[in-house]
Order: C-alpha cells, then sequence, then structure tokens
C-alpha cells in the first residue's frame, strides 16, 4: 500500500506504534505530536489520511480539525480525510468526530487489521469522491475546469486575491472547423490549452467557458508587462501548433485574443469585472484581434457616454462573433417555445408559410433497445447538419424531435423529408429502429411512415 500517512499524537509510544504497523504494510508514514505541527507540515505536504488524536495539550483534535479545513479552503485545496483517533470508550467523542465531517474513527489501542483496513477503505473512498468529482467539473478536451467549476472558483478569487482576470477567445477557430473538420477544430484546442498550461503557474485558473472562449485568473500577477508578454509567447506557440495540426500552408488566422482587468485595483465584484475584461476583449477583437487590451478605467468612453449606434455596433458583433453556427438551431423546450411563438406571430401579422413535423423512433423489438440511444443521438445530428439555419428544432421526448420549418413551399417540405431519410438509411442499425414521421403544412395534415 503505497499510502502517504500523517498521524498526529502527543504520545509518543502511540506515535510509534502506529509507525512501526503502518511501515510493514509499505505505507510512508510521518509522526508529528501537536495540531500546531500538523498545520505547518500540510502547508507543503498532501497526505492521503491524516490519523488525528482529539485529546491534545494546547490545540485538541477538533479544534486542528477545524483550523485544517480553513487553510484547505483559503488555499483552494481539496479536503484531505482525516481517522479521528481516541482512547475514550464514550461515544460521545465518535458522534462528534462524524458530525464535524470526518471520514472515519478509530479507538485506541489499534487492533492491526481493523487499522489497516480502515485506512485503506477511507483512501479509496476519497479517491473514488475525487474521480467523480473531477469528471464533473473538468472539460474533457481541455483538462481546464468547466464553466460552472471555474466560474464559483474565479468568484471565490476575485474576493479574496490580487491578480489578474482575463477571457481569452481563439481568433478564427470557426474557419479551422469549417475547413478541416471538427477533429482538427479539437486538436487546435487541445494544443492551446497544453500551450496556456505551459506558460502559467499552478495556482493560477484556466476554464473553458464556451466553445472557443476561456476564462483565467492569474495570481499575484501585477505587473502589466508580464501580460503583453503572455500574449506574444501564446500566439507564436499556437500558431507553431496548428502548423502541426493542419500543415504550414492553413491560411487560417489563427490567434488569441485577451481582454483582462486588474484586481481589486478594479474591484471584487466577479459580474463587474467579467464584463470590463470582455469588453476589453471586444476590443482587440475590433482593432486586429492577435492581442491583448487592459482595462485601465479613466481611458475611453465609459458606457454612459458611448455613442447609441456604438453599443449597438458592439453588442451585434458580440452576438455574431459568440453564436454563429451552421445548420438547424437547436433549442430547449422554453427557448423551443418562445422561438415557435415569435415566428407564428410574424407570420399572421405580415404573411408566410411554415411547417411542422414530427419524428419518431420506434425499436423493432426489445434488442432494439440496445441502440436506440445512440440512434437517437446521431439522429439529432442529422436534423442540425441537414435543415437549414433558419429552421428550429427540438427534442419532445426520449426519442421524438418536433421540427419547425420556416418559410417553405409543400414541395420543399417533402424534399427536406427525403434528405432526412437518406442521411438516417446510413446510420448504423437504422435497420432496427423505425423512422416514422408527420407533418402539417397550411391546413393540410399528411400522415407516413
Amino acid at each position: 500500500m503505497d499510502y502517504n500517512i500523517a498521524v498526529v499524537d502527543d504520545d509518543s509510544f502511540i506515535l510509534e506504534t502506529v509507525r512501526t504497523l503502518l511501515a510493514n504494510e509499505d505505507m510512508h508514514v510521518t509522526c508529528m505530536d501537536s495540531g500546531q505541527r500538523l498545520l505547518k507540515y500540510i502547508e507543503t505536504h498532501n497526505p492521503d489520511v491524516i490519523l488525528l488524536d482529539i485529546v491534545m495539550p494546547d490545540m485538541d483534535g477538533f479544534d486542528a480539525y477545524i483550523a485544517l479545513r480553513k487553510y484547505e479552503d483559503r488555499a483552494g485545496r481539496r479536503h484531505t480525510p482525516v481517522i479521528f483517533m481516541s482512547g475514550s470508550e464514550s461515544s460521545d467523542s465518535e458522534e462528534m468526530s462524524l458530525v464535524m465531517g470526518a471520514s472515519d474513527y478509530i479507538q485506541k489501542p489499534f487492533n492491526k487489521d481493523v487499522l489497516i483496513r480502515r485506512i485503506d477503505h477511507t483512501i479509496k473512498n476519497n479517491r473514488t469522491i475525487e474521480n467523480l468529482t473531477e469528471e464533473a467539473t473538468i472539460d474533457k478536451l481541455t483538462g481546464f475546469y468547466n464553466k460552472a467549476k471555474g466560474t464559483d472558483r474565479v468568484i471565490k478569487l476575485c474576493k479574496r486575491k490580487t491578480g489578474v482576470l482575463a477571457v481569452l477567445d481563439l481568433d478564427s477557430f470557426k474557419l479551422v472547423n469549417d475547413l478541416f473538420g471538427h477533429e482538427a477544430g479539437d486538436a487546435v484546442l487541445k494544443a492551446f490549452s497544453d500551450v496556456m498550461r505551459k506558460n502559467t503557474r499552478e495556482t493560477d485558473t484556466l476554464c473553458r467557458i464556451g466553445g472557443d472562449e476561456f476564462m483565467a485568473f492569474f495570481e499575484d500577477l501585477t505587473d502589466k508587462s508580464v501580460i503583453a508578454s503572455l500574449s506574444q509567447r501564446l500566439n507564436l506557440q499556437l500558431l507553431r501548433e496548428a502548423a502541426v495540426i493542419m500543415g504550414k500552408d492553413h491560411g487560417i488566422p489563427l490567434g488569441i485574443s485577451m481582454g483582462v482587468v486588474m484586481v481589486p485595483e478594479h474591484g471584487r465584484e466577479y459580474n463587474d469585472l467579467f464584463a470590463l475584461a470582455d469588453g476589453e476583449l471586444y476590443k482587440v477583437k475590433q482593432n486586429g484581434k492577435h492581442g491583448f487590451s487592459i482595462h485601465h478605467g479613466d481611458a475611453g468612453l465609459d458606457e454612459e457616454e458611448e455613442n447609441i449606434r456604438q453599443k449597438l455596433d458592439r453588442i451585434e458583433k458580440i452576438v455574431e462573433e459568440r453564436n454563429e453556427k451552421d445548420g438547424a438551431l437547436i433549442l430547449g423546450k422554453d427557448s423551443f417555445t418562445v422561438a415557435y411563438r415569435l415566428i407564428m406571430r410574424l407570420y399572421r401579422r405580415y404573411g408566410g408559410s411554415a411547417a411542422l413535423l414530427l419524428f419518431d423512433l420506434n425499436p423493432a423489438d426489445n434488442a432494439a433497445l440496445n441502440y436506440l440511444v445512440d440512434v437517437t443521438t446521431a439522429f439529432g445530428e442529422i436534423l442540425e447538419k441537414t435543415l437549414r439555419m433558419s429552421d428550429v428544432v427540438m427534442q419532445t421526448g426520449s426519442h421524438s424531435f418536433f421540427v419547425l420549418l420556416t418559410e417553405c413551399t409543400e414541395p420543399e417540405v417533402g424534399n427536406v423529408i427525403r434528405r432526412v431519410k437518406e442521411a438516417y438509411k446510413e446510420l448504423e442499425h437504422s435497420d432496427r429502429i423505425k423512422l416514422e414521421y408527420i407533418y402539417k403544412y397550411s391546413s393540410k395534415e399528411h400522415v407516413k411512415d
């Protein structure tokens, strides 16, 4: 068992006993005689588990536990599992230990086998929880924090740390997907994440907040000249990686734009700081891209002084930059309902034609249920790619899709259905799952399967 164990007890006999027992199991043991020594030790070490005696002079085990958790929270570190130890036969100590959040409790004197099993069980459980937590908080492609976890962490950093909040965006990234395919796009994003890691520290926080949008918090960074150097390195290194992925003559003006705000120079409220950094990013996008801009507060026009035409142009540019996407618009129920009502109001007021389609996937037998989820996902991608940008799609159930075709003639509806059916036939297992559909155009209803 290649575990690192920290043991804290003011009784030297207990420390030596535990050291001997665990060393025989190939565990690495560090012994300390006080809670104060534990807190000093934890600043530079990450044990797999801490065995912590409850009854100690000056600082008892409970006080040491509380101080440990406060330190870990301030440092942004994961909680180290703690097993409390006590020679008391009363159940009060055990109950208090578990109420406080300890991983386990063990009574002295020890039974060797019980002690080993409890340590092993605690560490394995903690690692399982860490793996599950990582899956829920880490973006799989880049290895950065995902939007939810990253935002939560940056909010806390803005409240208590000095540093830089930066919003980054890959310039001309859409062209990579359009010209070289999504695999190349993923490779470029992965290369960008590697470049970022090589040029930042472990104390910096990196997260992916959108397709090719990122956010970073650089702790204790106050020298603005460092930002210029970082921007230059990121752009040069990403271009080198892109040449490897797509070839030297790929012709795409790929780069990195970065908007920056200093913290706490311009406040500590995350939403305000993010808006300032995002505004600086927009300036970079408007002025050649591939660079950075730092918020200076008094420089330029503030929002109240900004010309209304400039406001409109800025908002339009941001919307286009962030939301441009080929294919049909895939929406959830609430968003689809809003879009549907708006379109129908326009048609009733100004005229126009539309068709409503419902596609349903039905397994031929129970065995085909094994393929239903994969086929349904693939069919949703078919609709997105086959339909037009003006069409709207909503998944209405586990294997049904509702489609609104805008500005179309009835023959065009038939052509759409034909293209969808042809693409569906190419899917693996489509022969086991029947595609049915119904559509309405004007006042006529047509049913096919």
